[in-house]
């Protein structure tokens, strides 16, 4: 694998025209082959310097790609107009209302985000139709060196008289806690770095004066990146007190008969009106917990009586707690879930009482309110919600309001009587509801007002399932234009994720229409791996069985072909996060199907990813190079490693964010080489950085929609559309 670095310039073509767009180039990376040996299998990597993103060289490429992809991407004729009706769309509501907590004495908090504003901020109202306070604006301050903070979490307490809340700076999900004192608006003391979040905000104690959390342990310069999530451990907190002494409460080696590896992330979970605090421990990204109960009275002493509810086999992916019984969400015997109940004073997961037993849909959450269980349920794509009473037992599906046929619960809470619930489709949107028990009805809570394109018309969504390789039927969602033709000419998008058992719902954006408006075409394929038939469908594109996930892609993209809604010269795939191995494997495997391809901060090369802070929680998901038959499948779903030279690549533009804490960086800068320097087709393939973003959770609203405009604008040159063809 090794030769001579030279420099070469990349045209820029389409329909096999040459489109020069600039005489600059972007800059050849130098080959520096470094070959690893595992069992038995030699594999080559030549471009590995390039991890050492302190390096001034890689920091020198990696500038250069950046300005290049932004000198091609200005030059296209129609981004500019494209991104101003992206905020035309965006604009057609005044403000959003999210992240809402509703407080027993009526009042609400909630992030509201005006339409010019660029990240969210934090509000209080006395009740629903009370006048808003502002208590957070992050806004006010920018991190050293630029950028801009974001609110990450927030925690009131149960008299809403503190709020504990963290701050990260241009998306790098790198937290501190603060504590704001509600009635001043002034921040404690008190505060938290090395907060970890990932899996369970700060529990407040019962009187307000501390709560648990979690926090990663302080590390030397030096330490690897694969130490950054070892260890981790809960604490407890007193408000006023130094956070350096505050005592641990949870946390591996610390009491007898809880067994917990330093790859764990344990965490104390305190639910409202109960006598008893959970201990949870997430096994790195694996779904399933485990869990601890033990009296909230005990802890913080020398002798807490910690009782196992549930351990891996169990199989138990998530639960809620009401009063002193805990519901437990478990595949176990049901690969669509269902729920059971044990008490948390004896608990016994092989004795539990099943309340939901399985069914044809597939249980994705319990929450608890104080009238009953509202259980989240997929149905054949749609999301529904069923109501569980305490008192008499019985499961019954709420009715949506209006024609609504798929919605989800944004707020619930222990101490309070019914939910709040928004209703949504792939092609309108409605309001924020609360839903009444006592009368089994719906009222339009008034938090969200109607934008102007939240309910047009000319637009509709179709589900149908496509056949994999396999004999597989896989769901496919599509949106369109009324009335398209299908006779291959419509630009289409085609995305994808299939892992985690993560699941695509229906969900609604006003700024999708600037594509479906042109006669384009958006469809996302519902691959395994993710979650939309329970657990089967998860364990069906993970590790050894990770292939049926671009496999089912490709088969949703030729299915798309054979039906006329596109072609390979009007097609692209797109995905991200752990999607970049869905997208970058399909365009591999099948580079012939897709005229141009999306890869957001992808996961690219599987081998070395376990290298890396995060790749260790990860190896629960895909693998580890450290057994055998995990390397292989780890080989086989690195895209990096599947590029061969002298191949026909479609277009590619890689995004990557370089505060990006779980997906390196280097690993898109790694692709960019690599395709670069092996593509034959002429096509361009581009690298997009964003210096002060992440891995996209934090980003400003502004950065969303530059990315969609560079993103949209880029497809529609590479598919030959009109108005966006840079002149020769």
């Amino acid at each position: 694998m090794r030769r001579t670095t030279t420099a070469f310039a990349i045209t820029l073509a389409t329909l096999g025209l040459a489109l020069s767009v600039s005489a600059q180039t972007p800059p050849a990376a130098p080959i520096h082959n470094v070959v690893d040996e595992y069992w038995g299998v030699k594999v080559q990597d030549p471009y590995r310097y390039m991890e050492n993103l302190k390096d001034s060289t890689v920091q020198t490429w990696i500038k250069g790609q950046a300005d290049y992809t932004t000198s091609v991407l200005e030059r296209i004729p129609g981004r500019d107009s494209l991104m101003a009706r992206i905020k035309a769309l965006d604009a057609g509501r005044p403000y959003s209302i999210y992240g809402i907590h509703r407080m027993v004495d009526g009042r609400l908090f909630y992030y509201r985000q005006a339409v010019d504003e660029n990240v969210g901020k934090l509000y209080v109202r006395a009740s629903l139709k009370g006048e808003e306070h502002l208590l957070i604006d992050p806004t006010t301050k920018a991190p050293p060196g630029g950028g801009h903070y974001s609110i990450g979490f927030y925690e009131p307490s149960p008299d809403g008289r503190y709020i504990a809340y963290g701050m990260a700076a241009s998306g790098s999900e790198q937290e501190i806690l603060y504590v704001l004192d509600v009635a001043s608006g002034k921040n404690l003391p008190d505060s938290i770095d090395r907060f970890e979040n990932a899996y369970t905000d700060p529990q407040w104690l019962p009187d307000g004066s501390g709560f648990f959390y979690s926090r990663r342990r302080q590390l030397p310069p030096e330490a690897p990146p694969t130490e950054g999530y070892k260890q981790t451990r809960a604490f407890l907190h007193r408000l006023g007190t130094n956070p350096d002494q505050d005592p641990a409460i949870f946390a591996m080696n610390l009491w007898p008969g809880v067994d917990m590896t330093e790859e764990d992330f344990p965490g104390i979970v305190l639910p409202s009106g109960s006598n008893f605090v959970i201990g949870q421990i997430k096994h790195g990204d694996a779904n399933q917990l485990t869990l601890y109960a033990a009296p909230l009275s005990t802890i913080a002493t020398s002798n807490t009586p910690w009782k196992k509810l549930c351990d891996v086999s169990d199989s138990v992916n998530g639960f809620t707690v009401e009063g002193d019984q805990a519901y437990l969400l478990t595949s176990r015997g049901a690969p669509r879930f269902r729920l059971v109940r044990t008490s948390l004073e004896n608990p016994d997961f092989a004795t539990a009482e099943e309340v939901i037993p399985a069914g044809s849909f597939v249980i994705t959450g319990a929450s608890a309110a104080k009238d009953a269980l509202y259980i989240s349920t997929l149905d054949g794509g749609a999301r529904q919600v069923i109501r569980f009473g305490y008192k008499d037992g019985t499961p019954t599906r709420l009715q949506f309001p209006g024609n609504a046929t798929s919605g989800g619960i944004v707020a619930v809470d222990e101490t309070l009587d019914g939910i709040f619930l928004t209703t949504t489709s792939w092609t309108e949107r409605s309001g924020t509801w609360a839903y009444d028990p006592a009368t089994n009805s719906f009222t339009d809570t008034g938090l969200n007002p109607e934008g102007t394109f939240d309910k047009v018309t000319g637009y509709e969504s179709k589900e149908i399932m496509a056949p994999s390789y396999d004999g597989v039927m896989v769901p496919l969602s599509i949106m369109y234009k009324t009335g398209i033709k299908l006779d291959g000419s419509n630009p289409t998008l085609l995305s994808g994720y299939g892992s985690y058992g993560m699941s695509t719902s229906a969900f609604y954006d006003p700024q999708r229409l600037a594509w479906l408006e042109r006669g384009c075409i958006l469809a996302v394929a519902h691959v395994r791996g993710g979650g939309e038939f329970g657990q089967e469908w998860h364990l069906g594109g993970q590790k050894r069985t990770k292939q049926n996930t671009w496999k089912d892609f490709i088969a949703c993209a030729e299915y798309l072909i054979k039906e006329g809604y596109t072609s390979p010269a009007k097609l692209a795939g797109q995905g991200g996060s752990a999607g970049g191995i869905l997208i970058g494997r399909a365009i591999t495997e099948r580079p012939d199907l897709f005229a141009a391809a999306l890869i957001d901060v992808g996961s690219l090369d599987a081998i070395r990813m376990e290298t890396t802070t995060n790749g260790v929680p990860n190896i629960q998901e895909f693998g580890t190079v450290k057994k055998e038959d995990e390397f292989h499948a780890l080989l086989e779903m690195s895209s990096y490693h599947h590029v061969e030279d002298g191949k026909k690549y479609p277009a590619v533009m890689l995004s990557c964010g370089m505060n990006d804490p779980r997906v390196e960086p280097w690993e898109s800068a790694k692709m960019c080489a690599r395709l670069q320097a092996a593509s034959s087709s002429g096509k361009p393939i581009l690298l997009r950085v964003d210096y002060k973003a992440g891995h996209g959770i934090g980003s400003t609203k502004a950065q969303y929609q530059s990315s969609l405009a560079d993103k949209w604008a880029f497809l529609l040159w590479q598919m030959g559309e009109p108005g966006f063809q840079p002149h020769i």
